[in-house]
C-alpha cells in the first residue's frame, strides 16, 4: 500500500461510507449500490478505485462478485490497520459521518433478509433428501460434540474448512480460530453458507468458491484443516489429502469426519456419494501418504451409517509432493 493513493482513495464520501459497509460484511456491488441508493456503474467505479489502493479486493463467485475490507487486524498491512482505526474513530467522532453510516446499517437489514430467504428457499428444496441421510446417522448435534472434544483445547490457528456446504463447520469453529476459510465448489452452497454466516464479524471467515483437489491457496498457509462428510464425494481421496496436506503447516492438524465403510448402495444414487464410507486402515494409509500422523479413530455408532472422526497431524513435507506457487 502506498500512502498517497489510499488518501486519494479515501477522499470521497461515498467510498468511506463503502469502507465502513464491508467492515460489516461482504457484499455484491449490486448489494452495495442498493444500500448506497447509487447506480451499480458508479458503484463499481467507487469499488474500483478502492481495490487499486489496496482498501479492498474482489472475490468472484460464478456471475457474482463479491467485495471484501482488506483493513482491519486480520488481513490488513500495518497501513491497512490503522486506515480500519481512523474509520471506526471518525465514525464515534463524526456526527454527520455517523448519521450517514447508520442509515447505511440499517439498509444491510435488507440485503440479510434477502439472502437468508433465497437461503430457505435452497434448502426447503433440499431438505427432504438432506432429512433422509441424517435419519441415518448419529444427530449432528452429537457428531459436532464429538468433533469438539477430539480436536481439543489445542489452538487451532488458521482454519480451512473443505467443502464447508451450508456453512456449519465454519460457524462452529469461528470463535476458536483465528479465521476460517470455507470453501465449496458448489456456488447455490457458498450463498446458503453466506446466509447462514453474515451475523459473524466480517473477518471471522472468508468463503471461497473451489475444488478440493486444486486448492486456489498457497502452500503451509492453514493451522487446521477440515473435511465434514465431504471425502466420499472423492473419485480419488488421495488427491483432496494431498493438497490439504499442501496448505497444512508441519505441525498443523487434519481432521476428516465421515462415514465408516458400509454397503447403502442407494447413496449413490440418491447423493451422488462415490465412495461408501472408508475402513480405518484406508484412512491412516491415505493420511501416512499425504505426510500426517494418524491418531486412533472415533466411532459414532448411533445410526445405520456409522460416523467416523480421524485427526492426523502435519509431518514434514513429503517426497514428491508437487508445490504450488501463491495465488
Amino acid at each position: 500500500m502506498r500512502i498517497e493513493t489510499i488518501m486519494r482513495a479515501l477522499a470521497d464520501p461515498t467510498r468511506l461510507r463503502i469502507m465502513r459497509l464491508l467492515s460489516a460484511m461482504e457484499l455484491a456491488v449490486g448489494e452495495l449500490a442498493q444500500v448506497l441508493g447509487q447506480s451499480q456503474p458508479r458503484v463499481s467505479r467507487h469499488v474500483g478505485i478502492l481495490c487499486d489502493a489496496g482498501l479492498a479486493e474482489r472475490q468472484r463467485e460464478g456471475s457474482w462478485v463479491f467485495l471484501r475490507a482488506r483493513v482491519g487486524k486480520e488481513r490488513g498491512s500495518p497501513l491497512g490497520e490503522a486506515v480500519a482505526r481512523l474509520l471506526a474513530t471518525a465514525e464515534r467522532e463524526d456526527p454527520d459521518f455517523a448519521a450517514a453510516c447508520a442509515d447505511d446499517r440499517r439498509q444491510l437489514a435488507a440485503i440479510r433478509a434477502a439472502r437468508e430467504s433465497s437461503a430457505e428457499t435452497y434448502f426447503a428444496r433440499h431438505a427432504e433428501v438432506w432429512d433422509e441421510l441424517r435419519r441415518l446417522h448419529s444427530p449432528d448435534e452429537q457428531v459436532e460434540a464429538a468433533l469438539v472434544e477430539a480436536l481439543g483445547d489445542a489452538p487451532l490457528g488458521r482454519l480451512l474448512d473443505i467443502g464447508t456446504g451450508t456453512g456449519r463447520m465454519a460457524e462452529l469453529f469461528a470463535e476458536r480460530a483465528e479465521g476460517v476459510v470455507a470453501l465449496d465448489k458448489s456456488l447455490d452452497m457458498l450463498r446458503f453458507a453466506r446466509a447462514k454466516l453474515q451475523n459473524l464479524p466480517s473477518d471471522a471467515v472468508e468463503l471461497v468458491q473451489g475444488d478440493f483437489a486444486a486448492l486456489p491457496f498457497s502452500a503451509r498457509g492453514f493451522d487446521t484443516v477440515l473435511l465434514h462428510q465431504v471425502l466420499h464425494f472423492a473419485q480419488d481421496p488421495a488427491a483432496p489429502l494431498a493438497e490439504a496436506a499442501r496448505v497444512t503447516r508441519p505441525g498443523g492438524r487434519i481432521a476428516i469426519v465421515d462415514f465408516a465403510a458400509h454397503d447403502r448402495e442407494e447413496l449413490r444414487d440418491r447423493h451422488a456419494h462415490v465412495r461408501l464410507g472408508f475402513t480405518d486402515a484406508a484412512i491412516a494409509s491415505l493420511l501416512a501418504e499425504a505426510g500426517f500422523d494418524p491418531a486412533p479413530p472415533i466411532a459414532l455408532e448411533g445410526g445405520e451409517l456409522v460416523v467416523k472422526i480421524w485427526i492426523g497431524q502435519r509431518l514434514g513435507m513429503p517426497v514428491g509432493t508437487r508445490q504450488k506457487a501463491s495465488r
